[in-house]
């Protein structure tokens, strides 16, 4: 039988709870070893500052490949277009043939950046999840599990990421002294998720384009809608770190508000200028 209230994990009181719901959970073995910041040495819920860094730094890479594939693709776009309007033979000389390379060089920065971030950005994900089971289990409509393998279910992934993103929000937002709820609107999450969603859409959209074109004029308007793309991908990136610094500050918050266990030394509590972004209060991507 399932717990009636998280709907997850099997029921253990006669009430029909799990340990979780029921804050009958088993004490850590040692006992629960708090380190700065409320959170736990040697158990879990872990600290997430140090991946949240990682995370934010990752996608400063990607925002700035990105922003090298605009001003690349646009350059290429630029000789195509002097080809299709006055029949310059620009693209075809020395010039034209570095401006290619340099968009090649550009696409392959592109996709290692995506998949550096992607990693860890799921690893820190997932750790926010787990950390979310601790504080309110009941708020979860995913299992951990789904923290993970959400973003590789086909057409699934456009949605079952954001239904774990929300649980773990939830969860963050009990922070007052007294343990008490406060208000913290999802609009970084759903923006940042949203803007996720039409660039992965447009980027898919806008590389068909590109390997189909043939005449000058269907090569010109492939890359502009391409370097769009790449500029809404920056969008997404941007909103991404918003969320991170935001789900993280208030993880570092709820820790220290309830005492609750976490560990490693190494993933101290942010500074209080580095968790001050909007909800975000608001990041993933991967798209």
């Amino acid at each position: 039988m399932l717990c009636i209230r998280c709907r997850i994990r099997t029921a253990v009181t006669d009430d029909g709870l799990c340990t979780f719901c029921s804050d009958t959970r088993p004490p850590p073995p040692g006992g629960p070893a708090t380190g700065p910041g409320g959170w736990g040495v040697g158990t879990w819920p872990r600290s997430p500052v140090g991946l949240a860094r990682a995370v934010t730094v990752l996608l400063g890479v990607v925002i700035a490949a990105d922003a090298f594939a605009i001003g690349t693709g646009l350059r290429v776009r630029g000789l195509w277009d002097r080809l299709a309007t006055d029949g310059s033979p620009d693209v075809h000389g020395s010039a034209g043939r570095a401006a290619e390379r340099l968009y090649g060089a550009a696409a392959v920065a592109q996709g290692a950046a995506l998949l550096a971030t992607a990693v860890v950005f799921i690893v820190w994900f997932h750790r926010t999840r787990r950390n979310a089971e601790v504080f309110d289990a009941g708020v979860q409509r995913m299992g951990p599990g789904w923290a993970v393998g959400g973003w590789f279910v086909p057409v699934a992934n456009f949605w079952l990421p954001y239904r774990v993103a929300r649980g773990v929000w939830e969860a963050g937002a009990r922070t007052g002294p007294d343990a008490g709820w406060r208000t913290v609107p999802r609009t970084p999450l759903t923006l940042w998720w949203g803007a996720w969603v039409a660039g992965l859409l447009a980027a898919r959209v806008t590389e068909r384009m590109w390997e189909r074109a043939e005449e000058p004029e269907e090569i010109v308007r492939a890359a502009g809608l391409v370097a769009a793309s790449d500029a809404l991908d920056i969008v997404a990136a941007v909103l991404a770190v918003l969320f991170v610094r935001a789900v993280t500050r208030m993880q570092v918050e709820r820790a220290a508000c309830s005492g609750a266990s976490a560990p490693a030394a190494s993933d101290a509590p942010l500074p209080p200028s580095a968790g001050s972004g909007p909800r975000s209060g608001a990041t993933p991507t991967p798209q």
